[in-house]
Formats: structure tokens, sequence, C-alpha cells
């Protein structure tokens, strides 16, 4: 069973397996009804809707970053919630290249569960092969609101110990003079150069960090490129460093998840994530920023 892709030939072999949960994460940073809107519009039969900002992400304090990470038990019980057991195989697309998905995959690895994979070219692939189309919500309309599950205290039966590691913004500082790791930057080049910031009150990117803009990992037809494509890129970037010493950033901790997939992808395990990333680490005055090439 894979655990990084799956194609869509494949996942339509899969309806009638009771043991798959296919989620929906397509979303819009600028619009965010825009994904419940496309869900409702047409998606993947059986497809359960998952919200970025409402149910993926924990409360907003101003200091914690855009997408702040809930606890690992509210997560487990969201996907629960969604009938999603131990044994439970996820697909996860989007219509943005993987990037939700990632995050979504990302999320479920954090809870232990390694049973999860993204649809290799998304939406755009699904509507592509000429596969079905669904414009039924039900799924959806029977669960409860996310606040209801957030008290839960009891560890759900999903979590198990976490196959993926972060690291917060103390550590993210401390390396900058003790360099332990090596900070690895997904946004578009133009903002990690401090250019352009169309999301976050600063511009810049943590000093001492690479910039791989987690589009390079796509063909152009939106699939992921090639296993050995990605290892030689990737291989070239770290120059000579272990994928263990890597932490991922992004804007929010969702797109550096695009990457880490991608690392998985071409056999480079071990890479961590700095969930809260630049708009948790600008937000705090005090935090060095840098500008222009890394």
């Amino acid at each position: 069973m894979t655990t990084t892709l799956i194609t869509t030939a494949a996942l339509a072999g899969m309806f009638d397996d009771p043991n798959v949960r296919v989620f929906d994460v397509r979303h819009d940073l600028m619009d965010h009804a825009a994904g419940r809107r496309a869900y409702e519009q047409g998606h993947i039969p059986g497809a359960r809707y998952l919200d970025h900002e409402t149910e993926l992400a924990a409360p907003r304090t101003g200091k914690n970053g855009r997408h702040p990470l809930p606890t690992r038990e509210q997560l487990a019980a969201l996907f629960e919630a969604h009938g999603v057991g131990p044994e439970t195989f996820v697909v996860a697309y989007d219509a943005s290249g993987g990037m939700y998905a990632a995050h979504l995959w990302w999320m479920l690895r954090w809870l232990g569960h390694e049973r999860v994979a993204v649809l290799d070219g998304g939406w755009q692939a699904w509507q592509g092969a000429g596969l079905p189309v669904s414009h039924d919500t039900a799924p959806n309309a029977s669960l409860p609101a996310t606040e209801a599950y957030a008290e839960q205290t009891e560890s759900p039966s999903l979590l198990a110990p976490p196959l993926v590691e972060t690291v917060d913004a103390d550590a993210v500082l401390a390396n900058i003079s003790d360099p332990r790791f090596t900070v690895i930057d997904a946004r578009a080049a133009n903002r990690f150069r401090g250019e352009v910031e169309p999301m976050d009150p600063v511009a810049g990117h943590i000093p001492g960090a690479l910039n791989r803009p987690n589009g390079e990992n796509l063909q152009a037809d939106g699939h992921f490129k090639r296993p050995e494509q990605l290892r030689a890129e990737f291989t070239a970037l770290l120059g000579g460093r272990e994928p263990a010493t890597i932490v991922h950033q992004c804007g929010s901790g969702i797109t550096a998840c695009h990457n880490l997939l991608a690392m998985e992808i071409a056999g480079l395990n071990g890479a961590r994530l700095y969930p809260g990333s630049w708009s948790e680490w600008c937000s705090d005055p005090s935090r060095p920023v840098a500008r222009g090439e890394a």
C-alpha cells in the first residue's frame, strides 16, 4: 500500500472498499469559502470535505501563525468522527498541486497513521481522466462541529507514536547562533527574498534558510516529478546534509509539507517541520529577519 502518492486509476478501483476514506481539502488562502464551494459543485464520490481554516487549524492568537496545529488528540478525534481508524487507508486531494493534500498527509503521519496517500495530479487529474463526479454532500452533513470534539480529553484509538517530528520557534532561533539543522523555506523565491509579502506583515526569511519553492516538485501537468528527479534536485540543494538535519517551513506550515512529501517520494526520509513557519516567526519583532538571497 502506497504511503506517498496514489494514481487516479488506483483510487477509482477502491470505491467498493469500506476501509478507504477520501478527503477533499481544496482551499484558497485568499478566499476561505472557495474550497467548500468547489466541493459542493462536484467532488470525488464519497469524499468528505475538511476546511483548513476551521477544522485543520487551532485557534489563532496572533502569535502562533496563520494555521497553528491542533493538538494530536483534537486531530485524532476529528478523523475518527469521519470514520478513520488505525486500519483505514486515507486519500487526500486538492486542486493546488497537492499542497493542501500534502498537509493532511503530514498531519496523519504526525498522529502515527501511515496508511495515507496524496492523489497525484489532484482534482484536475480526476476530471481529466473522465472519472465519476458526485454532488452529494451527505457524508459531511451529520458530523459534529469542531468545538464539540475539541474538548475530548482521552486519546482516541487512532493515536500512535508520531511518524514525523516538529521543531518550535525557540529551536529555530537557537539554531541561528548554534546550527544543528538547516531550514528550507517552501515559499516563492520573491517572498523568500523579501521583495513581496502578500500574506504576512513582515517580508523576508529566517536567517540561514535555503529556498525550495514547493512548485518545483511538480511536472508541467501538475503531477509530482519522478522519484529519481526529486532525489537529484534535493540532493543538490542539501549539499551533503543528511535529510534528518533538515527542517521545512513556509508561510504557515502548509506548503512546507509539500517539500516533506517530495523528499519522502525521493527516499530522503527524516526531515522535520516547523509548523508555525514564517507567519509565527515574524509575529515577534525580536526575532531576526533576513532579506535577499540565501
